[in-house]
């Protein structure tokens, strides 16, 4: 026989979480009126932070794609314009004599801007004119510039001289588009359907807490929290701006986590703390428990999030670095806003948490607040759990095939970048960048760039140009251009600019000898370089998360299996999210109703960011319910009771909270962004899975099936856990050891 985790004996001494219970309830009053204080600095240091965050980062900073792109913007700027002119001559062509003319007029107005350099057009014979500016049918043609400065200061650029040019010019109408016109109407869309989904979010996860608690009281305590949360993150963010860059999608995420895990924090503080009153115990005592069980497992929720979003550092895309800034900082403020202000504020409530009943308007009687619904409930679960454990093997199949089946469109997944289709149909910049792919020779904008370095002579270059231009995938190769010993060449791909031949296209130009260095750039290039730099860090950032996860679990448990159980059974909760990616935004289904121009691909760092959050919060249910599963068996010893016991205790705590960030991230979802819109509605999709398949259905069946193996660990391990594991739950010092025969 082998022994299991003892129960703490005489002289262990007192829980460790005692004396941060005596600090943080000592002086309730002064804890709010510091919170209240620091939140009010916080809105001052955040208030208008999405001005100073960035809407790109997709890219890698030490690839060669960004190399050439740098050098290429300093040397030759005309060879990378992200601003365009569409000029629109109606019914007329771009080469009548008016149209010309005011062409022209614009093209000089246009370099004439501070900010501006590079400008070349249809009409103009300079150096930086490249071919392909004229629409097949002769009735658009384009201006094309470069924007110089950072992302601010183009988007301000773009502010200033935009009206001076959008519009009707005499005989010619003019649409803004370039790679700078769509990441600023993308931030500005951002920054408005952000303050729509939270005035959306808002008032609904009110009314569902309401509907959870019975009082307006307690409903309005997690609120609170996830507002202090999300304000304070504000006010990290805009500090972060002054060292690195930060990316303005990272707003959604600090919305969406800050309500939804401060929510999620105060529901099972609130929750335990009305336990401990209905058992007769006072404020005071009650908060001091409620701080030593589930306070410890809001902590364990906390560091399991923390950890699934820290491991987004590893990548080297500020995209992808700006969501783990933004989720370290919202949960770790949300934990610590639940674990300080929320046992201040219930100090100073005490048995008024109940008040203001408002499910009494519509039922009979004076029940406690909430107790009807609550027993009722936990009758419910008693009876979901019995079900799955007697039929525990069926359950487990049956779970597991639905989750993979639901998760194999992931295997047609296909790549790319994020581009004008982000945004909608309507958009301005997206109607130029439709018009460039449907009515101009090539793609506008979209080709290749060969950086050339270290001089060569005409008859190298010539030959070099005729190597280029045999290769399959190119349609076409322009230049060079050179600079002194600088140049560079213009290839057009066949096809799309980022299709499959297109990226190969990359490669092969890699490949091909030179008699000068070459570095090779472009919307292609950047999309093989950035799928590179996930793919080589992936088994990094997967480590980091598995290891740190295990410990953790671990610490809460002390048992070898359940760590193993919950990194395996978390990965299978997202395969449902991944294939839905697919099946609806890739592949276009749906895209009618959720109002959406599908471009045929994901970009490539979503799946990496929904991983991580995903993750995350499934394992933040994970601790919910595996630390009240530990706190009865290390009670009772009896481990089929304590599963159900768990599942009771917590399965309607964890469906309302899934349900809740559900509301958030839906409301993140309608967004007019694709990108934000697919990581809203995606992650919806992925906590609701885990809180209704996986912790109600999958985790109890395989639970059953592992029998009291479950709480198996070898003795090194044991003695290891006894000194610095945490659980929910304290047992008796009197409680008896367990043993498990035969493991």
């Amino acid at each position: 026989m082998t022994e299991v985790n003892k129960a703490p004996r005489p002289g262990d001494g007192p829980p460790r979480a005692g004396g941060w219970a005596r600090l943080v309830t000592g002086r309730p009053r002064l804890s709010l009126l510091a919170a209240l204080v620091l939140t009010a600095l916080a809105v001052l240091a955040g208030s208008g932070v999405a001005d100073h965050l960035g809407s790109g980062g997709w890219e890698d900073p030490a690839a060669e794609s960004t190399y050439a792109t740098k050098a290429l913007e300093r040397e030759f700027p005309g060879s990378q314009p992200n601003l365009l002119l569409l000029v629109d001559a109606g019914r007329g062509s771009v080469d009548d004599p008016a149209v010309a003319a005011e062409a022209r007029g614009l093209a000089e107005r246009l370099a004439g801007e501070r900010g501006i350099t590079g400008v070349g057009s249809y009409w103009q014979a300079a150096p930086s004119a490249a071919p392909g500016l004229r629409a097949e049918d002769g009735h658009e043609a384009l201006i094309a510039a470069r924007i110089t400065g950072d992302e601010n200061a183009m988007g301000r650029t773009l502010d200033r001289i935009a009206p001076h040019y959008r519009g009707a010019h005499g005989p010619v109408r003019v649409k803004i588009g370039g790679i700078v016109a769509v990441r600023h109407e993308m931030q500005t869309i951002i920054k408005e359907d952000l303050t729509r989904a939270e005035m959306i979010a808002l008032p609904i996860t009110l009314v569902l807490l309401v509907m959870v608690f019975g009082s307006a009281v307690a409903a309005l305590l997690p609120l609170g929290i996830g507002i202090v949360a999300i304000l304070g993150t504000n006010a990290v963010l805009r500090g972060l701006t002054a060292f690195t860059d930060v990316s303005v999608f990272a707003l959604n995420l600090t919305t969406a986590l800050g309500l939804g895990l401060a929510i999620d924090y105060a529901l099972f503080i609130v929750r335990r703390y009305r336990e401990e009153l209905s058992g007769g115990a006072d404020p005071l005592t009650a908060v001091g428990t409620t701080l030593r069980t589930a306070g410890r497992t809001v902590l364990f929720s906390a560091l399991t999030v923390a950890v699934s979003l820290a491991a987004m550092m590893v990548f080297p895309q500020y995209f992808l670095r700006s969501f783990a800034y933004a989720g370290i900082a919202v949960v770790l403020l949300a934990a610590a806003a639940a674990l300080i202000l929320l046992p201040a504020a219930l100090i100073l409530l005490g048995h008024r948490v109940n008040a203001l009943d408002l499910r009494r308007l519509f039922r009979r009687g004076r029940e406690t607040a909430g107790s009807a619904g609550e027993a009722a409930g936990s009758t419910a679960w008693t009876r979901t759990a019995t079900l799955v454990m007697r039929r525990a093997p069926l359950f487990a199949i049956g779970t597991s095939a639905l989750l993979v089946v639901l998760g194999l469109p992931f295997l047609g997944v296909r790549f790319g970048t994020a581009d004008d289709r982000q945004l909608l149909s309507g958009a301005e910049s997206h109607v130029v960048q439709q018009h460039l792919r449907d009515g101009f020779p090539g793609t506008p904008g979209g080709g290749l760039e060969i950086l050339t370095e270290g001089g060569a002579t005409k008859a190298q270059y010539a030959a070099y140009k005729q190597r280029v231009a045999a290769l399959p995938e190119v349609a076409r190769v322009d230049g060079p251009l050179v600079k002194g010993g600088t140049g560079y060449f213009t290839v057009q791909p066949e096809g799309e600019a980022v299709d499959t031949g297109a990226q190969r296209l990359v490669g092969e130009l890699r490949a091909l000898n030179a008699p000068f260095d070459t570095k090779v750039t472009g919307t292609a290039a950047v999309l093989v370089d950035s799928k590179h730099a996930i793919g080589e860090r992936l088994p990094w950032a997967g480590a980091f998360i598995a290891v740190v996860t295990l410990l953790l679990v671990f610490l809460l448990t002390g048992s070898v299996l359940i760590p193993l159980q919950a990194v395996v059974l978390n990965a299978l909760s997202l395969t449902a999210m991944f294939g839905a990616v697919v099946w609806v935004f890739q592949d276009g289904h749906l895209s009618g109703a959720l109002g959406f121009t599908s471009p045929g691909s994901i970009e490539t760092t979503l799946p990496v960011l929904m991983f991580c959050v995903a993750f995350g919060l499934s394992m933040d249910y994970g601790v919910f319910l595996l630390s009240r599963i530990k706190e009865e068996y290390d009670r009772s010893g009896d481990h089929d009771e304590a599963v159900r016991h768990g599942l009771q205790r917590t399965g309607g705590l964890i469906t309302a909270a899934a349900v809740i960030l559900a509301v958030v991230m839906v409301a993140i979802g309608t967004s007019r962004v694709t990108n934000t819109k697919m990581l809203g509605f995606g992650i919806a999709l992925a906590v609701l899975m885990d809180a209704m398949v996986v912790r109600s259905l999958l985790v109890p069946a395989i639970m059953r099936l592992t029998g009291r193996a479950t709480w198996w660990a070898p003795a090194p391990l044991r003695r290891f856990h006894r000194r610095f594991g945490l659980s929910e739950g304290e047992a008796p010092a009197s409680a008896p050891e367990k043993e498990t025969a035969g493991v």
